[in-house]
C-alpha cells in the first residue's frame, strides 16, 4: 500500500473528519489491525495542534471469543470504566474528539445466539448513554473512517487471496473517499461538501411536511417529517462552532421523521449487517409510524431481535437521500459495511433521531424532542431502501407537491 496515499487518508480524517483544536484531546478508537494508520493518524493529530492523543484498541477476534464463552449476565454487568475513560476527557479542560477508525468483520458473531448478542447490546447501550449523547447532540467533534481487514476485505472479494482482497479494498475506500495520487483531498472535500450543503439548503427552503416513496420493488411509504424537522448534511458544527465530518465517506442529505407519521411498506435495496449478522432479502411495514409487520429471507431473526431492542426501535429517526449515481453506488460493490453503503442508497434508520436535525434541537431534553416527533431509543440502525428506479416526491406544508427525485436522481 502507498503510504503517501495512507498518510493524505491519515491527514483527512484527522484534519478535516474531526478537526482538532489546539485545548482538545484527540481520542482514536481502532482495531489492532489497524496500529500502525492509528499511528499515522496520531501523528496527524499533533500536526494539527491537539494537546494531547490517546488511542484505544480492540480485538474483534477476542471479542467473537469473550461472546461464546462468558455468561450473558456477566457480559450484561457493564463497569462504569467502559464510557468513563471517554467522559473523563469530554469534561475535562478543553474537552476531546474523537476519530473511529472501524475494520470490521461483517460475520464477526455468525453464529452466536442472537438472542444473547441482543441481550449485551442493549445492557452496553444502557451503559453509555450518558456518552452517546455527546456524539448524537454534537457536542463533540466525531468521524469514523474505515481500513481493511482481511476478514472484511475476504468478504467484500471473496474470490481473491487475502493480501489481493485487502489491497482492492484499499483502492476502493480511497477512491469513494477521493483519496487519489498527487490529489488534494482536502480541496476535494471542500467542493463536495459546498454542492451537499446547497442541496440541504434547497431541501430546508421547500418547508416540506412529508415525502412519498415509491419503487419498482414495491416500496410504497409515506414518511411524516418531525415538528420543526430541518435537513441536514456533508459537515456539522459542535457548539462552539468547530466543524467536522461525522461519517467518511459521506454523501446524505437527512432529516428528522416524525415518529408517528409513518406508513406503508419499504423494501430493503441492500443487505444489512448487525451484531455481526448479515440480514438480507428483507421489508417491513409500517402504520402510525411503527413497525407492524416484516420478513427476511437471511436472519429474520436477527432482525427481529433489533425491532425489540426497545420501544423506539420499531419507529425510525432518520430518513436520508442519496442519489444513485454516488461514488459508493458507482463503484459496483457491496461493502457489508453501514458507513459505504448506507452513502449508495437512500436509507432510514430504525431507532433514535439526531437532535440536530429539528430547530434547536441539540438543546432540548428526550422529552421536548420526543413532543417534536424525534424518535429516542438505544440502536441507531440505517437499512438502504433506494434504488436507480425510486421516485421521491413531496408535500410542502402549504401544500405544494414537488418531485425530489427521480430514477434514483435528485430531480433538482
Amino acid at each position: 500500500m502507498d503510504r503517501e496515499l495512507l498518510k493524505q487518508y491519515a491527514r483527512f480524517a484527522v484534519e478535516v473528519g474531526v478537526n482538532p483544536q489546539p485545548c482538545q484531546t484527540l481520542i482514536i478508537n481502532a482495531p489492532i489491525e489497524g496500529a500502525a494508520f492509528a499511528r499515522l493518524c496520531a501523528e496527524a493529530g499533533y500536526d494539527a495542534g491537539a494537546k494531547e492523543v490517546v488511542v484505544y484498541y480492540s480485538d474483534e477476534k477476542l471479542s467473537r471469543l469473550q461472546m461464546q464463552r462468558t455468561d450473558a449476565a456477566v457480559l450484561e454487568d457493564v463497569k462504569p470504566s467502559l464510557a468513563g475513560k471517554y467522559l473523563d476527557y469530554a469534561r475535562s479542560e478543553g474537552g476531546a474528539c474523537i476519530l473511529n477508525i472501524i475494520a470490521r468483520d461483517p460475520d464477526v458473531y455468525a453464529g452466536i445466539d442472537p438472542a444473547k448478542i441482543a441481550r449485551v447490546t442493549k445492557a452496553r447501550g444502557l451503559a453509555t448513554m450518558e456518552w452517546r449523547e455527546y456524539t448524537m447532540k454534537d457536542k463533540i467533534q466525531w468521524s469514523i473512517v474505515a481500513i481493511p481487514s482481511e476478514a472484511w476485505a475476504k468478504k467484500v472479494f471473496p474470490g481473491e487471496e487475502p493480501a489481493a482482497a485487502q489491497e482492492k479494498l484499499w483502492q476502493a475506500i480511497f477512491s469513494v473517499c477521493r483519496v487519489q495520487p498527487g490529489g488534494d483531498v482536502v480541496a476535494a472535500w471542500r467542493a463536495h461538501v459546498e454542492k451537499t450543503s446547497a442541496r440541504r439548503d434547497r431541501m430546508n427552503a421547500l418547508d416540506i411536511d412529508r415525502l412519498h416513496f415509491v419503487s419498482a420493488n414495491g416500496t410504497d411509504l409515506v414518511i411524516g417529517l418531525a415538528e420543526d424537522a430541518v435537513w441536514e448534511g456533508a459537515s456539522s458544527k459542535t457548539p462552539e462552532g468547530y466543524s467536522f465530518i461525522a461519517n467518511i465517506p459521506t454523501e446524505e442529505v437527512f432529516t428528522a421523521p416524525h415518529k408517528d407519521r409513518v406508513d406503508g411498506v419499504v423494501h430493503a435495496t441492500k443487505p444489512y449487517v448487525y451484531n455481526g449478522s448479515v440480514i438480507d432479502g428483507f421489508w417491513v411495514r409500517f402504520a402510525g409510524g411503527k413497525v407492524t409487520e416484516y420478513h427476511a429471507e437471511h436472519n429474520e431473526d436477527v432482525l427481529g431481535q433489533l425491532l425489540d431492542t426497545d420501544e423506539g426501535a420499531r419507529h425510525i429517526g432518520e430518513v436520508a437521500l442519496v442519489p444513485a449515481s454516488s461514488p459508493i453506488n458507482r463503484s459496483g460493490l457491496l461493502f457489508y459495511n453501514t458507513l459505504f453503503d448506507e452513502n449508495a442508497a437512500c436509507h432510514i434508520a430504525f431507532g433514535a433521531g439526531y437532535p440536530g436535525t429539528v430547530r434547536g434541537g441539540t438543546a432540548m431534553t428526550d422529552d421536548e424532542l420526543l413532543a417534536k416527533g424525534v424518535n429516542k431509543s438505544l440502536v441507531h440502525e440505517d437499512i438502504m431502501v433506494g434504488g436507480a428506479d425510486m421516485t421521491i416526491t413531496a408535500v410542502t406544508k402549504s401544500g405544494e407537491t414537488v418531485t425530489i427525485f427521480e430514477n434514483g436522481e435528485w430531480a433538482f
